[in-house]
């Protein structure tokens, strides 16, 4: 059974800083493109970040130079370090592993960035 558990949310003050985690389970975790996507209120789901395979990253505009994605194929796990967190941040972050096979989804972490 293919599982991916995420953690790492919660609520953080304006400029502050949060690191989310996803492992993941009953896959082969090195032949995917792995990803954090977001929902905000009355948003749709965007992406955050990717990380290929072979190592290619993107980032929304948004938080070029705050987020960094990070994959850790020996332990089956990508995070996302969260700096410079801005109230427009806050919103329900999704991980995600896609092949040209299949796809999976996390079930999301809350992330507010509130004074």
């Amino acid at each position: 059974q293919v599982q991916l558990v995420e953690s790492g949310g919660g609520l953080v003050q304006p400029g502050g800083s949060l690191r989310l985690s996803c492992a993941a389970s009953g896959i082969f975790f090195h032949i995917y493109s792995v990803g954090w996507y977001r929902q905000g209120p009355g948003k749709q789901r965007d992406m955050v970040a990717t990380i290929t395979q072979g190592g290619t990253i993107i980032y929304t505009d948004s938080v070029k130079g705050r987020f960094t994605i990070s994959r850790d194929n020996a332990k089956n796990t990508v995070s996302l370090q969260m700096n410079s967190l801005k109230p427009e941040d806050t919103a329900v972050y999704y991980c995600n592993l896609k092949n040209p096979l299949y796809e999976y989804w996390g079930q999301g972490t809350q992330v507010t960035v509130s004074s």
